[in-house]
């Protein structure tokens, strides 16, 4: 059986087919995104079997963001690419939130019940980090577009 592409280490090259579940976009949309965004350069293997690199999946998850969550379009995408605004898909946090970890807060899923790892760290499985740090991207994006809509500046464009 297959790993899925959550339980591949963060420097492993994906598939198309892992980056597409991972992404829940299809694969013909991956390699029309490819067509117009030059920036996403799978490596590509015999028969032309595609395999992102980390960076690839980072890229298109954040002009997956874009166009689906901050309803950009494509023009507006590849123009946000071609000036160089699309570097850092999450916001900086707030002054008061940088030194707090998601780990920090009590009773968290971070929080060791029994099993303590090496130095008295919380140990997490890769699966379950991997999904919160997802969650944690994903709540930033949400945070950015409800400062668009509040009529707040971006930090990153003032």
């Amino acid at each position: 059986m297959r790993p899925h592409a959550s339980m591949k280490s963060a420097t492993a090259f994906r598939t198309i087919s892992e980056v597409s579940a991972d992404l829940d976009v299809p694969q013909h949309v991956l390699r029309f995104w490819e067509t117009k965004f030059p920036q996403i350069r799978p490596l590509k293997r015999g028969g032309g079997r595609r395999y992102y690199r980390p960076e690839d999946v980072e890229l298109l998850r954040r002009i997956q963001a874009l166009l689906y969550q901050e309803r950009y379009t494509i023009k507006g995408v590849q123009r946000l690419l071609r000036e160089g605004r699309v570097a850092d898909p999450t916001p900086p946090l707030p002054e008061d939130a940088e030194d707090e970890s998601p780990c920090d807060v009590p009773g968290s899923p971070c929080e060791p019940a029994s099993g303590v790892g090496e130095g008295g760290e919380a140990s997490l499985p890769e699966p379950l980090r991997h999904e919160i740090l997802m969650v944690i991207d994903e709540l930033r994006s949400l945070r950015q577009v409800l400062d668009r809509a509040c009529g707040r500046k971006d930090e990153a464009t003032a």
